[in-house]
């Protein structure tokens, strides 16, 4: 192997009391620590996993969300991402990718799950948890420099909608 390629979590760093994230990070210096050059691609949560990350936030018929910053992206974007990664030279480091806008993670919830057609009400809470962590304002937004994909939300629900 002459360049190894890891896809890991934008935050990873700053949530080290969730086992997840943690499991990322050591996988992350296990990586870093060894001789073969490498790069890491850290992106933010994927649309795809919105239904799952409500649903990890529900108790009943209700949703908690923290009112902290919120950048996902399509999944099609990141493969994009890590492919051009892959074919390049090895960074020794890491890149961020992220989603083009930046949200609150409540209201982004709240459209979502309207546009997805979910009843479910989103009670925005500071203090919901994020499988099974604390969030704080930018938990899980990349740094400035990040790389930003093209694709919204309402853009990527249509197309998944439509079949295309």
């Amino acid at each position: 192997m002459s360049h190894h390629v890891a896809l890991s979590i934008v935050g990873t760093e700053r949530l080290p009391e969730n086992g997840y994230f943690r499991a990322k990070a050591a996988q992350e210096k296990l990586i870093a620590d060894s001789s073969i050059p490498f790069s890491i691609v850290h992106a933010t949560q994927f649309f795809e996993f919105v239904q799952g990350i409500a649903d990890a936030g529900a108790d009943g018929d209700t949703v908690r969300m923290a009112p902290v910053q919120f950048q996902p992206m399509a999944s099609d974007e990141v493969a994009q991402t890590v492919g051009r990664v892959a074919v390049g030279s090895p960074l020794n480091g890491r890149i961020e990718v992220a989603g083009p806008e930046r949200l609150r993670m409540d209201e982004f919830f709240r459209t979502a799950l309207a546009a997805l057609g979910d009843p479910r009400q989103v009670v925005t809470d500071p203090h919901a948890r994020y499988f099974g962590s604390e969030l704080s304002e930018r938990s899980l937004v990349p740094d400035d420099g990040a790389l930003l994909g093209e694709i919204t939300y309402a853009d990527w629900l249509g197309r998944t909608k439509s079949g295309k």
